[in-house]
């Protein structure tokens, strides 16, 4: 009895402190969308945490717009935004991981339903935009994000160096996983 006794204030008390370090949905779904153009921020669809850690869409969107909330689990702040059409591949991507796969199997999979049919990737280009910073230079009451830096990625499955006239090695911009589903361009701006 003592010992499920203490189990279960164990258990609240984890719950409690993961409740305390995920910012309210506002707070996320205005650092998230920092990373989505200017025009898209509005519109955009939001995943986010739930009070209980739970991954879960926490604003609708109206436009071509994806963004994810910053993982509060982790140490420093990241937060993406992505051309909906890349939305199952992302998602893919997010129940593999969470079946414990590693990056490799992750990648072997994807590539295996992307050429089998079962997982669409975009028949056109689609960009990927991730704003990054230091937890240090971020205000968890407003969701502002001091010196941050922001990178772009666009997917072109299946494309090469040939095909692009990009360089394999990371150049300003250059073409990384090139002849695979997850083909795309780097950008990577110099930072401040």
């Amino acid at each position: 009895m003592k010992k499920t006794f203490f189990s279960l204030i164990a258990l609240s008390l984890t719950l409690e402190v993961s409740a305390q370090n995920i910012p309210s949905a506002d707070v996320q779904i205005k650092t998230a969308v920092l990373a989505a153009p200017s025009d898209k921020q509005a519109g955009a669809q939001v995943y986010g945490y739930a009070a209980d850690g739970a991954f879960t869409i926490i604003r609708n969107g109206t436009n071509d717009f994806v963004c994810l909330a910053d993982d509060p689990k982790k140490e420093d702040i990241s937060v993406s935004c992505y051309q909906k059409d890349l939305d199952a591949f992302m998602e893919r991507g997010r129940v593999l991981s969470k079946e414990g796969k590693n990056a490799k199997a992750i990648f072997d999979t994807r590539e295996k339903e992307v050429k089998d049919g079962s997982l669409l990737m975009p028949k056109q280009p689609s960009t990927l935009y991730v704003l990054s910073g230091s937890k240090d230079n971020y205000d968890v009451a407003t969701g502002a994000l001091k010196n941050s830096y922001l990178r772009y990625v666009i997917y072109i499955p299946f494309a090469t160096a040939e095909s692009t006239g990009l360089p394999l090695k990371p150049d300003m911009p250059w073409i990384m996983d090139p002849g695979t589903h997850r083909a795309h361009i780097m950008i990577n701006p110099a930072k401040p």
